[in-house]
């Protein structure tokens, strides 16, 4: 038939089935070998996967952290700056409103301050001296007046009896 072997349909045929045959062998071999150490080979799984999922979850919580810090972090920065720009945009619209107050005539509240603390120092002032001076001027002057009508009166008298 055919003057090459390898090419000769029938030794081909022979060599799949060869071939398929030690397949199938190996098959069984692995088959046996699973049952053998597969209670052995499923414990050393579990154990190998749970080592791998603990040092996942640390991983997992070491990022975690890191990142609620990162964010943290970035909060803290962005209420700083908020914060001072908000006290600058304060600043800037208390002192365009005292400029415009200013230009109105209007006195400013530490301006007003100054002036009732002013009015309240010259009212104690002012009662100080009417306390003190009020119970002294009171007896002079009646004092003085009193005197001053009796003499008064006679001396009108004592005209009128030389005029006779």
């Amino acid at each position: 038939m055919s003057k090459h072997p390898h090419l000769d349909p029938a030794a081909m045929a022979d060599n799949v089935k060869e071939q398929a045959q030690q397949i199938w062998l190996a098959g069984l071999g692995a088959f046996s070998k699973a049952q053998q150490e597969g209670t052995k080979a499923f414990e050393k799984l579990v154990s190998d996967g749970i080592t791998m999922q603990r040092k996942a979850q640390m991983t997992a919580e070491e990022k975690l952290a890191e990142a609620t810090q990162k964010v943290t972090q970035v909060a803290h920065q962005f209420n700083e700056r908020a914060t001072g720009q908000w006290d600058k945009l304060e600043t800037i619209f208390e002192d365009r409103v005292a400029k415009a107050l200013t230009r109105l005539g209007i006195p400013s509240a530490a301006e007003l301050q100054a002036l009732h603390a002013r009015i309240e120092q010259l009212e104690k002032q002012v009662a100080g001296k009417s306390k003190t001076a009020a119970p002294k001027a009171a007896p002079k002057a009646a004092a003085k007046s009193a005197p001053a009508k009796k003499v008064a009166a006679k001396r009108p008298a004592a005209k009128k009896k030389a005029a006779k």
